[in-house]
């Protein structure tokens, strides 16, 4: 059987969370978050993937991180 985890420990739990950044230039010196991203995560290794959100589905970000 060829069951998929973390690329990095096997493990097969993860978690999502949104983090949001600053881009370079003006956004940069006022600070302005305008890029949004999921991060998906291995809840034993800490190991981590950025998903850009405006172009993922989160229904589909766990597969995607699993290798599916």
């Amino acid at each position: 059987m060829n069951e998929k985890g973390c690329i990095k420990c096997g493990h097969n739990g993860a978690k999502t969370k949104e983090i949001a950044t600053s881009g370079t230039g003006l956004s940069k010196l006022m600070d302005i978050q305008h890029n949004h991203f999921i991060v998906v995560y291995c809840t034993s290794c800490g190991y981590s993937e950025l998903y850009n959100k405006e172009s993922s589905r989160s229904s589909n970000l766990l597969d995607l991180f699993f290798g599916g």
